[in-house]
């Protein structure tokens, strides 16, 4: 940062403020205003403590309220930096990836990382109700949110559901409007848990985080109204992109 230090609101000390929440406060108005956006390093402790006028407790207490709000994240040995705006995903229901961006007020888009048709794996076949001599379209796609990577999906669906599929133009769209305009697949209902564990490999590349830095591991079963299985997806979510929120009702039976 090259900031001029006048910029910075030295502390106070007659200031009936804690010093650490004034420059909690300064800091703060310096990310919502843009002077330090997403993604930037900010200064080191050592300059901050010259700008604010500030000890090196002072700061580091800052930064930790700042950290737990969201807006601050630490790397060891590199520094800490603004945070990624997290978006919170609304109470569930059964929406596509595409609908749940646009909720959220983001543009979802999607790239195609593999799309083929294969007998399906062992402990696929149990989830959809497939024998295994079976086939299902294994679809992977790279799902983004304004252009900024969020989760890698892979999608099993029942080849005998969506012939010809595999060959088929997805675009960025959403997949459940395709099934439905395509082949009159609709999903009606869903399973799905969430796991907290590490992203590693190919999809660690794929949503540009560090192999081991934890996530969202997603598994969701889709059925139609007839209760028959259409998709089985499992997901792999940035943590520090998406959250989850739940109102929860007390039991008064």
């Amino acid at each position: 940062m090259a900031e001029p230090a006048a910029r910075y609101r030295t502390v106070s000390r007659s200031s009936r403020l804690p010093l650490y929440h004034q420059v909690e406060l300064d800091m703060r108005r310096r990310v919502e205003e843009g002077t330090w956006r997403a993604g930037d390093r900010i200064p080191s402790e050592a300059e901050l403590c010259d700008h604010y006028g500030a000890s090196r407790i002072t700061i580091r207490r800052a930064i930790s309220e700042l950290a737990a709000d969201g807006l601050l994240v630490r790397f060891p040995g590199r520094g800490t930096f603004v945070r990624e705006p997290t978006f919170t995903a609304a109470p569930r229901g059964l929406t596509s990836f595409t609908q749940e961006m646009a909720s959220l007020g983001l543009r979802a888009s999607a790239k195609i990382i593999d799309i083929r048709r294969q007998p399906v794996p062992p402990d696929v076949a149990d989830r959809l109700g497939l024998a295994d001599h079976d086939e299902v379209v294994v679809l992977t796609r790279l799902r983004s949110g304004d252009g900024k990577p969020m989760g890698v999906q892979t999608a099993f669906l029942p080849a005998v559901l969506v012939p010809g599929m595999e060959e088929a133009d997805l675009g960025e769209g959403s997949l459940y409007t395709f099934l439905a305009e395509t082949y009159g697949v609709q999903p009606a209902e869903a399973d799905e848990v969430f796991t907290v564990g590490p992203i590693r490999g190919a999809d660690a590349q794929l949503l540009d985080v560090r192999s081991g830095t934890c996530g969202f591991h997603v598994e969701r079963l889709t059925v139609d109204a007839d209760g028959r299985p259409i998709e089985y997806v499992r997901s792999v979510i940035r943590g520090d992109r998406y959250r989850i929120q739940m109102r929860l009702h007390a039991n008064r039976g």
